[in-house]
């Protein structure tokens, strides 16, 4: 089974483009929720989110490409760009049969399926390539074609657990010989009138800021962007002189089979103990946990009590803090963005705050870096992806 490599990653955010400035928005502790304006939004009452600011599709991508690409394709291709280049791929090495593209995405074009459904109800023409746009394997095949990619070519949909799944099963991909290199990662664009009311219907989102694992949390921000990465076999790796920015060590995935909305201790923790078992790790070995921490109070309550399950007494001794204050619920896309943040707290040796707090909720009782980034020696890292339908998708990486 041969070690995978992350040789590339890319990102846009609601801290804007790049994995840089995902990473410092990250570090400074910036909160990317806002005010945002949502056209058509009659009877919404949260009027706030994660978006990614001034973002111009026109400004990266080509008229015809831009006919068949929904938002949150236009944010793949632009993330995936950054990846390729940071890996330092040329296109004949990318091209071909031994490269995949597996992306994650919760509902694909849902923005071009609301537009849709609006024209469709008040009687006006609505997009010819509303089904390319709309469908949730676009943002994959928009990057096949891009690319030149002949490998095989789809996505993976499991809620906020999509992107970390797709990961996942790229580095199988990878392992077992299937591919040497893969575009892989996760892609969401929900902040649409109707999509945004169908959560607050579900009394998860905060009309106010979100606060993981905090007293007085109120619920999640919807968040967009994509998250990419680059992966390769370490033969194919060496073979090319590419050097790795870090190891995807680890990856366990599960489903609770118990509840489509209800999370369950251990089901979440059946995935963090697959994942450790897969990366070979010992539990002393985790210096730093990117929780999913979506500040609704059954998950953060949840996901404390299965790291305290999995982790007993080391987990006092971990720093944990959750990314979501920062780029919001991305949803489909939150895995692939938040391992992206723990490759460069790795890189970086230093883990971000948790924000928001207003002190940590005793039933959430982790070890939560809330007086700033912190400096920290650590080699391996792990980041969790809790999903609604109970599936459970959890990766660790190394140095």
């Amino acid at each position: 089974m041969r070690r995978v490599a992350i040789s590339g990653m890319g990102a846009v955010s609601a801290a804007g483009i790049g994995v840089e400035a995902l990473w410092q928005a990250a570090r400074d502790g910036r909160c990317g929720i806002r005010p945002i304006t949502i056209e058509f939004a009659r009877s919404n009452r949260i009027k706030i989110g994660a978006a990614v600011p001034d973002f111009n599709g026109a400004d990266h991508l080509d008229e015809i490409t831009l006919r068949t690409c929904d938002r949150h394709a236009q944010f793949a291709m632009v993330a995936a760009r950054e990846a390729i280049a940071a890996s330092g791929l040329t296109a004949d090495e990318l091209t071909g049969s031994r490269t995949a593209v597996v992306i994650g995405t919760g509902a694909g074009g849902i923005g071009t399926l609301d537009e849709g459904c609006r024209a469709y109800y008040s009687d006006q023409k609505f997009d010819t390539f509303a089904v390319p746009r709309g469908m949730v394997s676009s943002a994959s095949c928009h990057l096949g074609i891009a690319h030149g990619v002949t490998g095989p070519t789809f996505a993976v949909s499991s809620a906020c657990a999509s992107s970390s799944q797709a990961i996942g099963v790229a580095a199988q991909m990878i392992r077992s010989g299937l591919v040497d290199r893969a575009i892989t990662g996760g892609a969401e664009a929900c902040l649409t009138p109707a999509t945004m009311r169908t959560w607050e219907y579900l009394r998860v989102l905060t009309a106010d800021t979100c606060r993981p694992f905090s007293v007085g949390r109120s619920g999640m921000a919807i968040g967009e962007g994509a998250g990419i990465c680059v992966l390769e076999a370490e033969d194919a790796l060496a073979e090319r002189g590419g050097t790795a920015q870090a190891w995807l060590a680890g990856y366990g995935t599960s489903s609770d089979a118990r509840d489509m909305v209800q999370p369950d201790v251990d089901g979440a923790a059946k995935a963090v103990v697959a994942a450790l078992a897969d990366s070979g790790l010992s539990v002393e070995a985790i210096g730093y946990i990117n929780a999913h921490g979506t500040a609704t109070v059954a998950n953060d309550i949840n996901e404390a009590a299965a790291l305290r399950q999995v982790f007993g007494r080391t987990l006092n001794a971990i720093p944990v803090s959750s990314s979501k204050p920062v780029i919001g619920h991305a949803l489909g896309a939150a895995g692939a963005l938040e391992l992206l943040i723990t490759v460069r707290a790795l890189q970086a040796q230093t883990v971000p705050p948790q924000i928001n707090s207003k002190g940590i909720d005793p039933k959430c009782a982790l070890s939560l870096p809330m007086n700033g980034a912190l400096s920290h020696q650590f080699d391996a890292a792990m980041s969790n992806s809790f999903a609604f339908g109970g599936i459970n998708a959890v990766l660790v990486v190394s140095r």
